[in-house]
């Protein structure tokens, strides 16, 4: 456990001296914790490698408060401590600091043990008839993992689930963020850095942060000039990345396997028709629709009495008036 901010942090001392300033007289040196009085009295500090006992001052709201760490797979069950005067207490609040990792994430077996060892070991820390609060800061990782689990307000109300996101709203003028793209990769190749892009995006700021909403405006590097601008670079570095661990809304995993056809198959198939045009022995139009949350992709076919067909119409709605782009940002 890290108790360096407790010890050095001036802010932290200022709001919380009554805490802070026992631990900073220890001066890094534990065996001095049994020996601290205060007022003639012992504080009964603790301070070890996954357990702190803050000092035990009068009226202090923080007197004698425990904290203790343990890894989710670790031993969590039946926790408790007892007191100098023999009582013992159990946790009445944890935090639950990013429970998976990226394996486990990609396992369903290791995901439900999770959930399991949260629902029952954790949340059962406070022992019969007592309430235990609960935080959990995370970030999904794959759709379906134990953080997607428990953010679900609909399966688990109970967490209150808020899943954050880096940017709320996108930008309406996607068209000039897909020049600042271009400017910006070739300014990567040709001289290392993306400074051209910067100057672009100064140029036309007004009409390419229109629309946008990100949570944390003051989130961005020295090279860069907006919260926006930080968060479209890492989209652009990499999105599926960016949506994972800035978005909290995973890209679907790829399940592509041999079985799916190739570019060169699909252009071998091309029918040679213009655009909405129906072949003379069709009788039959057909529409399919993928109903996304904010868009519909719609394919339209004419069919013979053969049974074969040809694709007359393809698309999305509303129409996004570009050739490529992604759910994310449509």
């Amino acid at each position: 456990m890290s108790g360096g901010k407790l010890e050095v942090n001036e802010n932290l001392a200022a709001d919380f001296p009554e805490v802070c300033y026992p631990i900073e007289q220890l001066e890094g040196i534990a065996n001095r914790c049994a020996g601290q009085l205060y007022h003639g009295e012992r504080t009964r500090i603790t301070w070890t490698s996954n357990e702190i006992v803050l000092p035990t001052i009068k009226d202090s709201r923080a007197s004698g408060i425990i904290v203790r760490v343990a890894g989710i797979t670790g031993r969590v069950r039946g926790m408790k401590y007892k007191r100098a005067d023999g009582r013992s207490v159990r946790p009445s609040l944890v935090i639950i600091d990013d429970p998976q990792t990226s394996e486990s994430a990609g396992s369903l077996e290791q995901t439900r043990k999770r959930v399991r060892v949260l629902a029952g070991d954790i949340l059962g820390l406070a022992g019969p008839g007592q309430k235990i609060s609960g935080i959990m800061p995370c970030t999904i990782i794959r759709p379906g993992d134990m953080a997607d689990i428990i953010l679900n307000r609909n399966t688990h109300p109970d967490w209150n689930g808020e899943r954050t996101k880096m940017v709320y709203k996108f930008p309406k003028n996607m068209k000039l963020w897909e020049e600042y793209a271009d400017i910006r990769s070739e300014a990567l190749r040709t001289d290392g850095n993306f400074d051209a892009a910067t100057e672009f995006y100064k140029a036309h700021r007004a009409e390419m942060d229109e629309g946008a909403e990100v949570s944390w405006e003051a989130r961005y590097n020295h090279d860069e000039v907006s919260a926006l601008q930080h968060a479209m670079n890492l989209k652009l570095q990499d999105e599926t990345a960016f949506q994972s661990e800035y978005q909290n809304d995973p890209l679907p995993e790829d399940t592509e396997d041999d079985s799916l056809l190739s570019v060169d198959e699909i252009a071998g198939k091309v029918n040679g028709l213009a655009h909405n045009r129906i072949p003379l022995a069709s009788d039959k139009l057909t529409m399919f629709i993928d109903v996304q949350k904010a868009l519909l992709f719609y394919v339209v076919i004419a069919w013979d009495d053969n049974f074969s067909g040809a694709v007359i119409d393809y698309g999305a709605w509303p129409d996004q008036h570009r050739r490529q782009f992604s759910l994310a940002d449509a």
